[in-house]
């Protein structure tokens, strides 16, 4: 077993390289077996995958070892529904650590077993969305998520897992959960711990909670991902216009596998076979989007057979020099560019300058208050300033109560007003996209600035500066000077 930043340095150069290829589908395979109840553990576990690492991982092992036969570069552990918040209707969460740690060491010995110093083998922890996606079942918190996906990502590191899969991704909340989790595993054990965050796009145009793929990148390109990328859906046609996109913007490795299209309703026969398939992603290895393809759902070894053959020799996507550019959003980015007129803000939805949406709050009309943004968008702002700070009520109550109905009204990115550090924080749980602190400055010194912009970090937020410190004599500065002093501090 490498160690985790020697994985990460070979997986790096190896895309830089080549086309790497992931495997297919986990689902498919073990539906082919006609496994039994007994094969599950049981009628009351009969349906739950993951417990099969332990029951019987002779035929998990088996259909490791006939992907990395057919060519995968990357296998993934099977382990897409191993939270503890999915693994309770099966009465195993206490047992969670136990199961995703045998599934990651099934898919490391696998793994090993294949690879050689000309084609190494990796493995992938599958961190699957699960049966939550947070802003549209509302029925887990952001604290509960991240503390699953933790719990899920510690025990695949802990089997011998080389990175992890971020995948099937319908809500970027519940992604920025995953991301979080992972960013406190890597500082626990002292080692990058490399991710790929995958998306699903709906044949609407967007990922279930509403989000474009230039929105989701938006919100996310700060955590740096070994990839962004896209699968499941509905195979790989409907998929162009979105990695195109995608392949454009990122400056970060592309990956795709998508369904073998759609499964017939009669017969439950997906659509593409390993031909058609191999051949539809050829067009998108030709443009030179892709640096890592593979298959979900109705794949099997034989269509990965048949994308290895097809990558062989393949020139892998080159990666673009990412400049930088000041793109925020909600469920729909914007950008703010110099030859652009400003962005316009709204900012009647605040308790300090709006008469109006003061007393919506203090009567707690919460859906009044949050029709006020709405209302702001129609009338032409851009981006949305939002202020429940008051010392007549707890800020801290009202951001769930308020956030929970403006998020599912408002397309706008959000501006987040207010001085204290934790509202900030909760605020930013409940954003989908690239917010906006609003605000800081050096009027106390550093010792705010050191708490905020840590949180801003963790979430990819940007933030307002004002140039204002602690001098006693001249806070506010008026002079170029006096600003880019304080500016450069």
């Amino acid at each position: 077993m490498r160690p985790l930043n020697e994985s990460a340095k070979i997986l790096r150069e190896l895309l830089a390289e080549r086309i790497l290829v992931l495997d297919g589908a986990m689902g498919t395979m073990l539906q082919q077996r006609n496994l039994t109840a007994a094969d599950f553990g049981g009628p009351a576990l009969e349906g739950c995958n993951e417990n099969l690492v332990r029951t019987r991982p002779d035929v998990v092992s088996d259909i490791h070892r006939l992907y990395l036969e057919a060519g995968a570069d990357v296998i993934e552990t099977n382990s897409f529904n191993g939270t503890k918040s999915d693994l309770i209707d099966y009465g195993l969460a206490d047992q969670s650590y136990e199961l995703m740690v045998t599934a990651a060491r099934l898919a490391r010995n696998a793994a090993d077993e294949y690879s050689t110093p000309h084609k190494p083998r990796f493995v992938a922890g599958s961190m699957g969305p699960t049966r939550k996606a947070i802003t549209i079942t509302r029925n887990i918190g952001f604290e509960h998520l991240k503390s699953d996906y933790y719990n899920l990502a510690k025990p695949l590191i802990d089997g011998g897992a080389d990175l992890l899969i971020i995948e099937t991704c319908q809500d970027t909340r519940n992604i920025k959960a995953a991301i979080l989790a992972i960013q406190k595993l890597s500082r626990e054990i002292g080692s990058e711990v490399p991710f790929i965050i995958s998306v699903t796009i709906e044949p609407m145009g967007s990922m279930l909670a509403g989000q474009t793929i230039e929105a989701m990148w938006a919100s996310l390109r700060y955590a740096k991902p070994l990839a962004f990328g896209m699968n499941c859906a509905t195979g790989p046609e409907f998929m162009t216009d979105h990695i195109r996109t995608l392949s454009q913007l990122t400056g970060e490795f592309v990956s795709c596998y998508p369904n073998a299209g759609l499964p017939n309703p009669e017969t439950s026969q997906y659509g593409e076979t390993p031909t058609s398939l191999a051949a539809q992603l050829e067009k998108f290895v030709d443009h030179g989007w892709l640096n890592v393809v593979g298959g979900c759902c109705g794949t099997t070894e034989k269509h990965i057979h048949a994308i290895a053959q097809m990558v062989e020799g393949k020139k892998p996507r080159q990666r673009p020099a990412e400049s930088h550019r000041a793109v925020y959003s909600g469920i729909e980015s914007i950008e703010a560019e110099e030859s652009t007129r400003p962005l316009l803000v709204g900012e009647r939805t605040n308790v300090i300058g709006s008469r109006l949406f003061k007393n919506l709050v203090a009567e707690e009309k919460w859906e009044e208050a949050s029709e006020i943004a709405r209302r702001q968008v129609r009338g032409g702002a851009q981006i949305v300033d939002v202020c429940l700070q008051s010392t007549e009520r707890d800020e801290k109550k009202d951001i769930p109560l308020f956030y929970e109905k403006l998020i599912r009204k408002l397309k706008a990115p959000v501006m987040i007003d207010t001085t204290d550090s934790v509202a900030i924080e909760l605020a930013l749980t409940y954003c989908q996209g690239k917010s906006i602190i609003n605000s800081i400055n050096l009027e106390d010194g550093e010792e705010k600035f050191e708490r905020v912009v840590p949180i801003a970090r963790e979430f990819g937020a940007a933030v307002v500066v004002g140039c204002i410190d602690e001098d006693p004599l001249q806070a506010q500065a008026f002079t170029r000077e006096r600003k880019l002093a304080i500016a450069q501090r």
